[in-house]
């Protein structure tokens, strides 16, 4: 594990000082396709060249082209994430009203609808496979059920994108010393996108969630030592009702059974 982490940091730093270089390196004429250049300063990292296109409103489309982007291996840096996957986990302050969260690929998926230049260099597609550990709104409390805890997907062939549709209810819960627990149930239908149609969804886990105008109360209460009691004889009076029917019935079918023994139409 050393000997990799000293390799990797030779090479940050082998790119380190060709970054420093390359303005200098373009002043002498050494150019090549694509190289953004501004008036105050050129761009020394492929970081900086995908900065400036974002601001430009421009599409990355062959980073490998590009001198900075070149040096650092960034098209073999990405592919060589192809096959990894991500474990996301936090908390999201948003307000009551209808909107969506979402996991997508891509760090210039925010700012515009181009292409996004990662995805373009993966093989296969993106795969949107995914597991939900817990999904809530809000704190929990007694008797929550959270319908998406545990829920998997597997993405067949092709790729696409998975939506869950999310009614979100207000509710109160108001345990037996009085404190209440402002939080939320929510219910929710899934649908899935297919990616081999147009226009091409964009590929990732979309959460859209609305909130019902319906507000849910539940309150713990109490039962005072006479309404147990009250219960307690409810219940041993009907059990001697129903043993006293059944007790009846049974005397009464042997009674008229040794009537008609004595009568002779029983030998």
């Amino acid at each position: 594990m050393h000997m990799v982490m000293l390799l990797k940091q030779e090479k940050l730093a082998l790119v380190e000082q060709r970054s420093r270089d390359h303005c200098k390196n373009m002043e002498e004429g050494s150019t090549k396709v694509n190289n953004i250049v501004s008036d105050e300063q050129c761009c020394n990292s492929c970081e900086e060249v995908r900065e400036a296109y974002k601001k430009k409103g421009w599409a990355l489309t062959n980073p490998d082209l590009i001198d900075q982007c070149a040096r650092e291996d960034f098209v073999e840096r990405v592919k060589t994430q192809q096959d990894e996957g991500c474990n996301v986990h936090g908390f999201l302050d948003v307000s009551k009203v209808a909107g969506n969260f979402h996991f997508a690929p891509g760090k210039g998926f925010y700012e515009s609808n181009i292409d996004v230049p990662e995805l373009s260099l993966l093989e296969g597609g993106f795969n949107i496979t995914h597991k939900i550990n817990k999904l809530s709104f809000g704190t929990e409390f007694p008797g929550v059920v959270n319908p998406l805890d545990g829920a998997q997907w597997t993405q067949p062939a092709s790729d696409g994108t998975y939506q869950y549709f999310i009614k979100v209810v207000p509710t109160i819960y108001t345990d037996i010393r009085g404190h209440n627990i402002h939080s939320n149930q929510f219910s929710v239908t899934e649908h899935f996108r297919d990616g081999n149609v147009r226009p091409k969804p964009q590929p990732g886990v979309f959460f859209f969630y609305d909130f019902s105008p319906i507000k849910v109360i539940f309150t713990e209460e109490s039962r005072s030592l006479l309404h147990y009691l009250t219960n307690l004889c409810a219940i041993v009076g009907g059990v001697f009702t129903v043993s006293g029917i059944i007790d009846s019935f049974i005397y009464h079918g042997q009674k008229a059974l040794k009537k008609k023994m004595e009568l002779g139409k029983y030998r």
